[in-house]
């Protein structure tokens, strides 16, 4: 049976925002080391976590329709599955 975990694609855009997650966190890291109000340092932390949720989001999402794509030239395999896992991995990530 296929895994969404077996079939892990990462493209360019999914390592930005990466990229991007890694320069919030050390821009909050900063922050603090430089005083600044607690007010602003907690913004930037949400934006971090909302974009941190986002990618995760996205990750899942795209390898389901990958690995959706790949089972549909094999009839053995059964989607009902992936959809499950993939669920699980979301519900996971909140």
């Amino acid at each position: 049976m296929t895994s969404i975990q077996e079939k892990t694609v990462y493209d360019k855009a999914v390592m930005n925002r990466i990229n991007r997650l890694q320069g919030q966190i050390n821009g909050a890291l900063k922050m603090m080391e430089e005083g600044k109000d607690c007010k602003d340092v907690v913004t930037q932390l949400s934006a971090a976590k909302s974009a941190l949720n986002r990618t995760m989001n996205v990750i899942v999402s795209d390898n389901l329709v990958q690995c959706v794509k790949e089972t549909m030239n094999d009839p053995d395999e059964n989607t009902d599955d992936l959809v499950k896992e993939a669920v699980e991995l979301l519900n996971k990530s909140r």
